[in-house]
């Protein structure tokens, strides 16, 4: 919450809007919001509403919501996250922290032999990117089958069905990138 000052005055600033203005439309005194953009002071929650409504922006934007994806972007393979595993024996992993504001969703799908994408991608409104990182693999779009081996990629709305399966004895491997997020 230090931070909420600075992001006030910041984004004060960036409007080019004077101090005693923003008070005044909030309704607080000038010292009264210096001492809020200084951290010597925190405001109401209906102080807060008013300041982000005058700024333009959202209580969330003003606390900090979203910055994870800026601040710490780098997720290290050892963070890597399980999601889940499906009946066939597929396995997901997300690579990418979780956040409202995301416009896509990165995953990892590791197919053992014969698995599948059963229970893991699923028909909605967007689109999704495979990239082939080892293996061979067999997508069904709709009624019509393309093989897809190392160094490949498929790009397809994702309203039409689909499904991934690996075709080899091998394991195999993909990048997936789902938008809008949905998992």
């Amino acid at each position: 919450m230090n931070r909420l000052g600075e992001r006030i005055k910041r984004k004060r600033e960036m409007l080019s809007l004077p101090l005693s203005d923003l008070s005044k439309k909030v309704g607080i005194s000038a010292s009264a919001l210096s001492q809020i953009e200084n951290s010597k002071a925190f405001p109401s929650i209906v102080t807060l509403k008013s300041i982000a409504n005058s700024l333009y922006t959202t209580v969330g934007e003003l606390i900090g919501e979203h910055e994870s994806l800026t601040k710490n972007p780098l997720i290290k393979a050892v963070d890597i996250k399980f999601v889940k595993v499906n009946s066939s024996g597929t396995t997901l992993f997300l690579l990418s922290h979780h956040e409202n504001s995301k416009q896509m969703e990165p995953y990892i799908l590791k197919f053992v032999e014969n698995s599948d994408s059963s229970e893991i991608m699923l028909n909605h409104p967007g689109q999704e990117f495979i990239y082939v990182l080892e293996g061979k693999l067999m997508i069904t779009l709709d009624n019509s089958q393309y093989i897809l081996e190392k160094g490949d990629n498929f790009y397809y709305n994702s309203t039409i069905p689909h499904t991934l399966k690996n075709i080899h004895t091998s394991s195999a491997k993909v990048l997936w990138v789902v938008t809008p997020p949905n998992i």
